[in-house]
């Protein structure tokens, strides 16, 4: 399970850390733009981990369906399905806030070794070979995964949406400049 450790030293324990946020008011704009990068590429990152837990449990939900005999007659095998089964994933309505990520994963190499840790603690490596009670404990350990990965997010999500606000409050009063903003650009600051 992802976990927030109060006083860790991963971005995450960083984002999420109540202090994070304190005197937001009294940051510099630079130290807002950080922070709100330092959420953006979080929030990048556990979208990534998410895709991939998805890709599993759609694998899963596949295996039991065709186990049930909700599928075609003629269901073909989760490996011969694989293809739509990754395509189905990847083009299927959109949920949740709809953000548009700038930045890629950043830990795409350790997500992976997470997820695949998953499917050996699940046995996933063959649904196929799996008992019913098996496939539905590997079903239920996706899902609480995701569900933990999720909650994380939607705080990241949050912790970048209060300092867009303020950012944007700054703007909207004044009290930061769209032509410093644009001169710093210029110079490469």
């Amino acid at each position: 399970m992802i976990e927030f450790r109060q006083g860790g030293r991963r971005r995450l324990d960083r984002v999420l850390d109540p202090g994070f946020l304190a005197a937001i008011g009294d940051r510099s704009l630079d130290e807002l733009r950080e922070m709100r990068d330092d959420a953006a590429q979080e929030e990048t990152d556990l979208s990534y981990l998410r895709r991939l837990l998805h890709a599993r449990i759609d694998i899963v939900r596949f295996e039991e369906h065709r186990r049930a005999g909700t599928g075609s007659s003629e269901e073909p095998s989760v490996v011969d399905a694989l293809p739509r089964i990754l395509a189905d994933n990847a083009i299927g309505p959109a949920a949740g806030r709809g953000r548009h990520h700038t930045v890629q994963p950043s830990r795409a190499e350790s997500h992976r070794r997470h997820v695949e840790a998953l499917l050996a603690d699940t046995g996933l490596s063959d649904v196929a070979s799996l008992s019913d009670a098996e496939l539905t404990e590997s079903a239920e350990a996706y899902a609480a995964e995701e569900a933990s990965v999720s909650d994380h997010r939607i705080r990241v999500q949050q912790v970048m949406d209060a300092c867009n606000d303020e950012i944007g409050r700054r703007y909207r009063t004044g009290s930061a400049s769209i032509d410093e903003l644009l001169r710093r650009e210029r110079e490469g600051a």
